[in-house]
């Protein structure tokens, strides 16, 4: 028997980092939210890899962050190592990634939930989600419980129907041997929703007293302490190595021998899986020339033995899997804690929603992360903090926000979501972003704090600490180019020293930092300018040094604009505009785009279309008016 529990404004169906980021936003920005979770074990639980960031992922966590979101902040006080990568490119590649002590990780978001006013963390199974009139009313849990609620957030991740599978093993679970949610795909479908099937998978966990780190290459940490959040503090982190290890041609026969019983070849996992991250299964089928391929062994955290074996994802049967492990140097010996295993889950098709990241047939119902076809836990705490700020916004009667692609990496990982959907699991990569000069992870808070505090998540100590640095930037940049410098023979004998070429006529500072071989911090200390705090003399040399690329690529963004700024229509008959073609008709009329640029956009409607598209949207203004 059913019965009315309560009332909320917001409702969020699972606690990973979707979930967890969409509540936390709706809860500061005043919502009463529910956050539920098949088990309060599981918040905020990394399944996977036990890291944060990466190419692109670290943009989406400093984004996340200077928007007012809670990852960055977590995961530097869980963080076991930190490394900048891509140092050796350009400033539009380089990326933070943290290696991060997991159970600490879900005890720190854990407790920052729980303390969150506005919000309450239960331990729910969600089996139905009420629907009448095409608008959410809440949903109900096994229990008979009813939750009322006018949004509701789905981040389900790979919890709906999940099923592992390795070897001939095949169960109804989800990730770690949790439960899975088997009623709700049922009344999702019921109400409307289409869903697809994807699969994901995670490599066995290794005994660290059992590694022999002798014959493996440690992969130590940077000397210089970074954070992924804007306003941390950390200046020390005692950090802990990786191991870097190898397969061999004994390691690939075993597997080849045996791929007839892994779950990848045998038939029983049914999803897609993901084409970035495939299984060892798939990479000696794939790259069979290849006598080799890289593994990193990860430490899980400070207070365990578990180690992830990064690369290794496979759904054979557990004994094959030790016994290939052992044909590793540093593995010899090993013994497994936990096999690995691939995992089939129902997922939305993201084409459904729009870009506010709500569902465009039921009023009120959000959907964020892995439910949406996406890998990752950065792409899926970016999506969930959208979905939170989202779904207040709409019981506020304000406008969503969306974020364009030239304004944030969380803005084309939507719009690619919403505008071409995906076939596989979905991750975020810098190669997505066309302006990814300007979407860099050293500026996210100058492209997005002032919008944070816009929507109510930028508190006064991040704001402050935020207009502080901007004013130094200008301030130095302004400076620079008011101090001007002559060709002395004091000043060039400088500059060689320097290793940079003399002076012939006279430069102001600001020309002379736009050199390549010149930063700001050998400039102060040659000609004793002001000290700056490194995150400023960063950004005045970035400045400097890429302003005229930079300025281009905003040409590029203006030029693009014009084709954003022509909104179209929720109910334009596209079928009905005999021009297009048959295939851009019905592609529009699926993702119905908010405007032209996200017309352009879609697979499958030409740049002849969208001229026809022009015509018509100028025709129907003219009648209107």
């Amino acid at each position: 028997m059913s019965f009315i529990a309560d009332k909320f404004d917001v409702i969020v169906v699972g606690a990973g980092h979707a979930g967890v980021e969409a509540a936390l936003a709706a809860a500061r920005l005043g919502g009463k939210t529910l956050l539920a979770t098949l088990s309060l074990d599981n918040v905020a639980l990394m399944p996977c890899n036990p890291s944060i960031g990466g190419p692109a992922k670290g943009h989406l966590v400093r984004e996340l962050d200077a928007l007012g979101g809670q990852m960055g902040l977590s995961a530097d006080r869980a963080c076991i190592q930190m490394r900048l990568l891509n140092t050796g490119k350009g400033y539009a590649v380089h990326a933070l990634r943290g290696q991060e002590d997991k159970p600490y990780y879900h005890t720190i978001m854990k407790k920052v939930i729980e303390d969150q006013p506005n919000l309450e963390l239960k331990q729910l199974m969600i089996d139905k989600l009420l629907v009448e009139q095409g608008a959410v009313v809440g949903v109900e849990a096994e229990t008979g419980e009813v939750f009322e609620a006018p949004c509701v957030i789905l981040a389900t991740g790979t919890y709906l129907r999940g099923r592992i599978v390795y070897g001939q093993l095949n169960y109804a679970c989800g990730p770690n041997g949790l439960r899975s949610a088997e009623k709700l795909s049922a009344s999702l479908l019921e109400a409307g929703v289409e869903l697809m099937r994807f699969k994901t998978g995670t490599p066995a966990r290794v005994d660290a007293r059992s590694l022999d780190y002798s014959k493996m290459e440690p992969q130590y940490g940077d000397e210089v302490v970074r954070n992924f959040s804007f306003i941390s503090d950390l200046t020390t982190r005692e950090q802990v190595p990786c191991w870097l290890t190898y397969t061999n041609p004994d390691t690939h026969k075993i597997i080849r021998d045996n791929l007839h019983l892994s779950g990848m070849f045998n038939g029983l996992v049914e999803g897609v899986g993901p084409r970035y991250c495939p299984s060892i299964e798939s990479k000696i089928t794939r790259f069979a020339s290849k006598d080799r391929h890289q593994l990193f062994i990860e430490p899980e955290g400070r207070s365990t033995n578990e180690m992830y074996v990064q690369g290794m994802s496979s759904a054979l049967p557990a004994h094959i899997q030790l016994q290939f492990m052992q044909t590793i140097p540093g593995l010899e010996h090993c013994k497994m804690m936990r096999a690995g295993y691939a995992i089939d889950y129902d997922c939305l098709d993201p084409l459904q929603l729009k870009p506010s990241l709500e569902h465009k047939g039921i009023s009120g119902l959000f959907s964020a992360g892995q439910s949406n076809g996406t890998s990752g836990y950065e792409e899926a705490a970016a999506q969930g903090m959208m979905a939170g700020i989202n779904a207040m916004r709409k019981l506020q009667g304000k406008e969503p926000i969306v974020l364009r692609r030239d304004q944030a990496y969380i803005g084309v990982l939507i719009d690619d979501l919403v505008t071409k959907g995906t076939n596989e699991p979905y991750r975020m990569m810098t190669s997505r972003a066309e302006y990814r000069l300007l979407l860099r992870q050293d500026n996210a808070d100058l492209r997005l704090t002032e919008l944070g505090r816009q929507i109510g998540l930028v508190d006064d100590y991040r704001y402050e600490r935020f207009t502080t640095k901007r004013s130094a930037i200008e301030r130095a940049i302004a400076d620079l180019g008011n101090i001007n410098l002559s060709p002395s023979a004091e000043n060039n004998a400088k500059l060689v020293q320097l290793g940079t070429t003399p002076l012939r006529t006279g430069i102001n500072m600001l020309d002379l930092l736009r050199r390549k071989e010149v930063a700001y911090n050998h400039l102060q200390e040659a000609f004793a300018l002001p000290e700056l705090d490194q995150t400023v003399a960063e950004q005045v040399d970035i400045f400097a040094k890429y302003e005229g690329y930079i300025a281009k690529q905003r040409q590029e963004v203006e030029r693009a604009l014009r084709l954003e700024n022509k909104r179209l229509p929720e109910d334009f008959d596209y079928r009905s505009i005999k021009e297009l073609s048959t295939e851009a008709a019905e592609k529009l009329s699926k993702v119905k785009p908010s405007s032209l640029g996200q017309a352009s956009r879609i697979s499958g409607v030409s740049p002849a279309d969208i001229s026809v598209l022009m015509i018509a949207l100028e025709l129907k203004h003219r009648k209107e008016n």
